[in-house]
């Protein structure tokens, strides 16, 4: 795998029609629009979005049926009915797309194509975590279902930082135009989007792209399942390529964020019991930001975790060096034997309290008061986490190490329902 610098054959990025939601046909752009499927609290975030319009993109992304057959043929039916009424229409022409998010704090702008896939071993597209493969299955059955990639993963690269040429003054000068679209969602976010239609731009970015490896900072299981849809086809097509975002990070720098388990079944009292010995325990102060202070200074000197759910919350720090030597794989860096990640589902999940990394028993959840809520309300266990610097995820990365499954969150991500690409058309 390529380490570090210019890729021989970096990213290709291609125009596509994308699909979009008809203004008129629905109550509001806003409206319509969903976090990423996995980041959709279910089932309250799941019924929310439902009720805030009937053509809310859930219902594509998250159908609910009986069966994963029905709930498949029924997000390919919705899809075909909104298309069929024109609550959704392509565009005219193929494009790429310049999208920009911001609130008061942030500015985030990236570009919207069609990108040519690759395997890990060519270094051009390099993930950082493992996947499931129960959900890339599940991705992969909607996919083939309809026909269609319904949100774009959030890949970013390292550009040179120069603004006078590439992909970055392409951007600069697509932003000074009127937008194809602009709303704000109820985040506070602020998304617009712009097409580039001049050839002479596309062929700037082109050329600019090329020069350079992505990392992919969400969406590991829909890469996943493109790279596995592929290897179905028998002919080069529209298969091979995947709908993505493109972030330049020296121009916009991406939060990192942590995600958090929830272990059902396994209530706090039960968890903190059978620490002894293998961790030191302590109780600390609410409310919960006062609580994630205490996590952060602990997690600056070594592993460090937070349990909810008994009304208070407990720091988990001090692994027993046996237990780490035990149960840590020695043939991984130590940047990986040391991620608070591989130490909870080495030294925790699979040794201390022997839970399977399986949806029944554990929940993946982005937003912290969030799995807080959840574990108090199900008398369950949250292990809140502290996030992974980005230059540690990109130096595995380019390693060829992967991280533990949601070992991280990248942000902002892409508002899931601005613009979807059909297969049929390309």
């Amino acid at each position: 795998m390529k380490t570090s610098g210019p890729v021989d054959q970096g990213l290709r990025l291609i125009p596509f029609r994308g699909l979009r939601y008809v203004p008129e046909r629905v109550g509001s752009l806003a409206a319509v629009t969903s976090p990423p499927y996995d980041v959709v609290v279910r089932p309250d975030g799941l019924h929310h979005l439902e009720s805030a319009d009937p053509h809310n993109i859930v219902r594509l992304i998250l159908p609910q049926a009986d069966t994963a057959r029905d709930r498949h043929r029924q997000a390919a039916d919705t899809l075909d009915r909104w298309l069929a009424e024109g609550v959704i229409a392509p565009d005219p022409d193929p494009v790429l797309y310049v999208y920009e998010q911001r609130n008061d704090e942030i500015l985030q702008r990236g570009l919207i194509g069609a990108l040519a896939l690759s395997p890990a071993t060519e270094g051009i597209v390099l993930p950082h975590e493992d996947v499931m493969d129960d959900v890339v299955a599940d991705r992969a059955e909607l996919m083939r279902t309809t026909g269609a990639h319904l949100e774009p993963l959030l890949l970013t690269y390292r550009g040179d930082g120069g603004t006078a040429t590439g992909a970055g003054a392409v951007i600069d000068r697509t932003v000074l135009r009127e937008p194809l679209l602009a709303t704000t969602t109820e985040d506070g976010f602020r998304h617009r989007l712009w097409a580039v239609t001049d050839p002479s731009d596309r062929r700037e970015i082109e050329t600019d792209l090329a020069r350079h490896q992505a990392l992919i900072a969400d969406g590991h299981h829909r890469w996943a399942t493109y790279l596995r849809l592929q290897r179905e086809q028998t002919a080069p097509g529209p298969w091979d390529y995947g709908l993505v975002l493109l972030v330049d990070t020296v121009r916009h720098p991406l939060q990192v964020r942590a995600i958090h388990r929830l272990l059902r079944g396994l209530p706090v009292s039960r968890a903190l019991k059978t620490l002894t010995g293998h961790f030191r325990v302590q109780r600390v102060e609410g409310p919960l930001p006062r609580a994630l202070d205490a996590l952060a200074e602990a997690a600056a000197a070594g592993n460090a975790f937070l349990l909810a759910g008994d009304g208070g919350f407990h720091l988990v720090d001090r692994p027993d060096p046996a237990l780490l030597a035990r149960t840590v794989r020695a043939d991984r860096p130590d940047a990986w034997r040391t991620l608070d990640a591989t130490v909870l589902h080495s030294a925790l999940l699979d040794e201390v309290w022997r839970i399977p990394d399986a949806p029944e028993h554990i929940g993946y959840i982005h937003d912290t008061a969030a799995a807080v809520e959840q574990a108090e309300r199900l008398d369950a266990t949250a292990v809140l986490m502290h996030p992974v610097r980005e230059e540690v995820v990109r130096d595995l990365a380019r390693q060829g190490v992967t991280m533990p499954r949601k070992s991280t969150s990248f942000g902002p991500k892409p508002a899931t329902g601005l613009v979807m690409r059909s297969l049929a058309l390309d």
